[in-house]
């Protein structure tokens, strides 16, 4: 029995020093210049990672952070694809791209943004739970990322939802240079414990122990389905990254002396040093291999895909609904019909439904897919991340358009990035609506049009309903998307039945696109000047175009996109190079807004030779007083002004 404990010490401690020499490795070769980036060892924290890694099944999943190479050797074994990925060789696990803070294998996800990886791994835990695997996941936080208030709202979220997930805290006393003194306050273990969450403790250097208790809490979450929070006191031996260390080195001695592979060393040497050389054949061979191979040519990570409007026109068909009573059946739907939908927000149960009732009764149809959540935006689009990399087609709701800033971080550092930055391995087919705009006396924040800064992100698609057609043909292409999309859903179009209003002059007609066009053109003759609208202000505009025509004498053709992260440039240049003039109005702040990128883009496309001009909201919060709103939104005296003015 003593000498089978003694075989199984020996593995973990060559395991760990294979960690420790691959990292040593990864200075040696980025004081050579021969690594690209930035490198963020473990050494002396090494046993945390086997203690929890090493521990997992196959079928659990790791999320880790920065400091993520000893949890990925030891739950993956993959020490070659860590080396090819860091020398940025097509060989890495993610072919180069996301070297050393970003990497993807075999349920082993990394992203270098502190604590945002948290509600992310909590929505892929949750998948498994729906799923019914038995699978459990283990996230890895450093005490300095006990500062991001996202991991709060997480927690929060897994104690009440019963999420079979592990937090592992590796306390090293710094966040980068800074003592914990300075940062932390209170006790760690009792801001988990105050969410009910179990929590226990242990140290890197009792390795034996910390791999027991490691153990017991990786059974207990998953025998309880519950989460747990486990706080593993450690030291890091290096600087936080390859530069600059600050601390007292009398400090950091004395924690070199009580390392255990030192300690080890010093007690074992002839197995230290057997273990030691050949782990250095072992691991300068692969990198002599690997140095050899190509990197990822750039054709293969990226493509550029010009959009192209569709020239297939159908005309539009009034329908005698609301666009909420459409979007509702759409949803009622889906929930019945896809076994991936899963709805989250809050105040969605039923019978409140949310705040505009567009998921009214979904939670009596399947309560068991619908999730009401707290008021934790940033956690709510995390979880839903999560629960997309899981193979889930989440819905969220943020109930009101200006609250997307609380999920920005989400959105832009998380679901944008992991299809490229993982090299294609996973998608992310997360679905974000939100109600924007104003009009409705809702005051300054609530009332705020930000499209503007949820388009050109990368890898995410953003559309804007309309009154001009049914929004469930946006919704099926938008279900049948790999990537993220934002969905907006102007407040006041909720209301409105569709396509209600048709001039007989005009000729109204739609596209075939996925995310169709809407173009409203003179019947008879050519126009003699474009407008380019969206959203909620396109059937203001639309009810206009009698007005400017008998107004100004102007024959008018209103194009409307839906997808405005990808705008129809080719459609509008064409209509621009006939008419000579362009008008964009947006209900959004005008500087570096969409009409200014559209005009731009018809510019470059083709070369000038007409007259463009923006009708945008005055760049002030949006005020409640009614007469106040209308005046700083724009409004038909101000787009008729601006026609009589600038294109007389």
């Amino acid at each position: 029995m003593l000498n089978n404990r003694i075989a199984i010490n020996h593995r973990i401690i060559r395991e760990a020093l294979r960690i420790r020499k691959v990292e040593e490795k990864f200075l040696e070769l980025f004081s050579q210049g021969k690594l690209n980036g930035t490198v963020h060892t473990c050494v002396g924290q090494e046993f945390s990672a086997l203690a929890f890694a090493g521990q997992l099944k196959k079928k659990d999943f790791i999320f880790s952070n920065h400091r993520c190479h000893g949890h990925y050797i030891a739950f993956t074994g993959d020490t070659r694809g860590l080396l090819a990925e860091l020398l940025g060789k097509r060989s890495g696990t993610c072919g180069g791209i996301g070297s050393s803070q970003h990497l993807c294998h075999n349920n082993f996800f990394s992203n270098g943004i502190q604590g945002g990886i948290v509600p992310v791994s909590a929505g892929f835990a949750l998948g498994n739970k729906l799923k019914g695997t038995g699978a459990v996941g283990v996230v890895f936080i450093g005490d300095g990322t006990l500062g991001e208030g996202t991991i709060y709202e997480t927690m929060n979220i897994i104690s009440k939802w019963e999420i079979p997930l592990l937090i592992v805290c590796e306390n090293n006393f710094y966040a980068q240079s800074t003592p914990q003194h300075i940062n932390l306050a209170g006790d760690i273990l009792a801001r988990a414990a105050a969410f009910g969450i179990r929590t226990d403790r242990g140290n890197t250097w009792a390795p034996e122990d910390l791999m027991i208790r490691a153990q017991e809490a990786i059974d207990y979450v998953r025998e309880t389905s519950r989460p747990g929070f486990f706080l593993v006191e450690t030291y890091r031996l290096n600087a936080h990254s390859k530069g600059d260390d600050d601390r007292d080195p009398a400090e950091v001695e004395a924690h070199r002396e009580k390392d255990f592979l030192q300690v080890f060393q010093g007690e074992s040497p002839a197995y230290f040093q057997m273990y030691n050389d050949a782990l250095d054949v072992e691991i300068n061979t692969l990198v002599e291999e690997i140095l050899q191979e190509g990197d990822l040519a750039a054709e293969d990570y990226y493509q550029h895909q010009p959009t192209v409007t569709g020239e297939e026109w159908t005309p539009l068909e009034a329908i005698n609904k609301r666009q909420v009573e459409l979007l509702n059946a759409f949803f009622r739907d889906a929930i019945v019909a896809d076994d991936r939908a899963v709805f989250l927000g809050e105040d969605i149960l039923s019978p409140y439904g949310g705040a505009f009732k567009v998921t009214k009764e979904l939670s009596f149809l399947r309560p068991e897919r619908v999730f009401s959540t707290p008021i934790s935006e940033s956690a709510i689009t995390g979880i839903s991340n999560g629960l997309a990399l899981n193979g889930f087609k989440p819905y969220m709701e943020i109930m009101f358009g200006d609250f997307m800033t609380l999920a920005f971080d989400q959105i832009v550092n998380h679901a944008s990035k992991f299809h490229h930055m993982f090299n294609k391995k996973v998608t992310c087919p997360v679905v974000i609506r939100t109600p924007m705009g104003g009009r409705r006396g809702y005051g300054p924040t609530h009332s705020q049009t930000l499209d503007k800064f949820l388009v050109g992100i990368d890898n995410v698609r953003t559309v804007a309903l309309n009154t001009f057609f049914d929004p469930a043909v946006l919704y099926r292409s938008i279900s049948v998307e790999t990537h993220p999309v934002i969905v907006i859903e102007n407040k006041t179009d909720y209301g409105k039945k569709i396509a209600q209003q048709q001039y007989p002059n005009f000729v109204y007609e739609r596209n075939n696109d996925a995310y169709p066009v809407v173009r409203i053109r003179p019947a008879v003759s050519a126009p003699t000047l474009t407008i380019v609208a969206y959203g909620g202000m396109a059937e203001m505009v639309a009810g206009m175009l009698e007005d400017i025509f008998l107004t100004t004498d102007h024959k008018p053709e209103l194009i409307v996109p839906s997808l405005i992260s990808h705008l129809p440039v080719d459609l509008v240049a064409g209509s621009v190079t006939d008419s000579g003039r362009l008008l964009v109005v947006e209900e959004g702040s005008g500087f570096a807004g969409i009409g200014s990128e559209l005009i731009a883009a018809v510019m470059e496309m083709t070369h000038g030779g007409f007259t463009a001009r923006r009708v945008t909201a005055y760049p002030v919060p949006i005020p409640s007083v009614k007469s106040l709103e209308n005046s700083v939104l724009p409004d038909k005296r101000r787009i008729l002004a601006e026609i009589k003015t600038s294109f007389s």
